[in-house]
């Protein structure tokens, strides 16, 4: 991130997430800390190199946290801060979408992937996806952003 003037919200929020990588990082690291090793199982199609850029990146803007053990082997694990939670939180309704539309877009759920949900079972998600379908149909119907 840097001292650049956005245009709008929205703006500034790509500058943080923008690209292929950054968003599904991140909603892989939500349920908790990952090493490395396991952020590139769970993000399919991510090399390790591009893997430890992005983990970079998003350390220096903030959202990811990077924990190092003084440890033989070293281990090294990720977690999310309370900024890049809150980012996270603005995913949800994205990922509502691509799940609602993934037909019609071609996209096709993955077999190895679990979703945006990242969870274990399937059921707090869907009561997650539910509330937050229920907090936008309100904001949009008494016109709050």
């Amino acid at each position: 991130m840097g001292d650049a003037s956005y245009f709008c919200g929205l703006d500034a929020a790509l500058e943080v997430i923008g690209g292929k990588w950054k968003a599904l990082i991140l909603w892989q690291l939500q349920p908790g800390r990952r090493r490395f090793g396991e952020l590139k199982r769970l993000v399919p199609g991510i090399s390790e190199k591009m893997l430890i850029q992005q983990l970079r990146e998003m350390e220096a803007d903030g959202i990811v946290h990077r924990e190092v053990y003084r440890e033989v082997p070293p281990k090294v694990e990720y977690s999310v801060t309370a900024f890049g939670a809150s980012l996270n939180d603005a995913l949800t309704p994205l990922c509502d979408w691509g799940e609602r539309h993934m037909a019609r877009i071609g996209a096709g759920q993955r077999p190895d992937a679990d979703g945006c949900g990242g969870g274990d079972d399937g059921v707090a998600e869907t009561d997650e996806k539910d509330a937050s379908r229920d907090r936008l149909t309100a904001a949009a119907r008494d016109g709050r952003p």
